[in-house]
């Protein structure tokens, strides 16, 4: 099922997405983390709440979607770099408890079974995923099987565009692939809170709600889970029927 939200604006998503996280910031909750712009102001109002009301993330445990492969964790556009300067070195939970994947290695597919293995060990409470132009959700391009789990991946030529602003805007500085999340164990999450917002995901937003559950929308399969909160704002609302 899904519940949608539709907000004004950015920032009254971000206010909406952090109502809906706050019930899970308890003791012993696992968090499923995304990266890129659209969880910034949700990552800014939980250092606010953590800053002025205490609420500690030292119990709280944490498991991010992806990895660019090739990026060490001391490259400013690494997962890793991104998730501390962005949450992690601003509340309390320990570095122990925060779990991002490795896109370095030998052997980065016996790393990504071995991340499910973890997740499965350590069920999430509530996954935050964003969503691509093309309807991916974590790094999972159209045509990935419903059924997948962590794995490397090649990325569309329109994800890689979409990046690039993160990279001076130099196409080449992008990474090509990436380790993530399967389809298959976002799904395992017990909710799941999507966040999009803008009109450059306007059409993904309505093949998300309103499509056909097809692997050419990856997000389309989110209308097959019992708990799901998508927070939309006007702009990438304007599709919908």
């Amino acid at each position: 099922m899904i519940n949608v939200i539709r907000t004004k604006d950015y920032e009254e998503a971000s206010d909406k997405a952090f109502e809906v996280m706050k019930e899970y910031l308890r003791p012993g909750k696992v968090l499923g983390l995304a990266t890129g712009s659209t969880p910034l102001g949700l990552y800014a109002r939980m250092v606010k709440d953590h800053q002025e009301n205490g609420t500690s993330y030292k119990e709280i445990r944490s498991f991010n979607l992806d990895e660019y492969v090739g990026l060490p964790i001391t490259h400013p556009e690494s997962y890793y770099a991104f998730m501390h300067h962005n949450l992690f070195d601003h509340i309390d939970i320990p570095e122990e408890n925060t779990h991002v994947p490795s896109g370095l290695g030998e052997d980065l597919e016996a790393q990504a079974r071995h991340y499910d293995e973890m997740i499965d060990a350590c069920p999430v409470d509530i996954q935050l995923l964003g969503i691509g132009s093309d309807g991916h959700i974590a790094f999972n391009e159209p045509g990935t099987p419903f059924d997948s789990g962590t794995h490397v991946t090649d990325l569309a030529e329109s994800t890689i565009r979409d990046n690039c602003r993160f990279f001076d805007n130099d196409i080449t500085k992008v990474p090509t692939q990436a380790v993530t999340q399967g389809i298959g164990t976002i799904m395992k999450a017990k909710a799941i809170l999507l966040i999009a917002t803008g009109s450059n995901k306007a059409k993904a937003v309505k093949e998300m709600l309103e499509g056909p559950i097809d692997v050419s929308c990856p997000a389309s399969i989110l209308q097959k889970h019992e708990n799901v909160t998508v927070i939309i704002d006007e702009d990438a609302a304007a599709l919908l029927g």
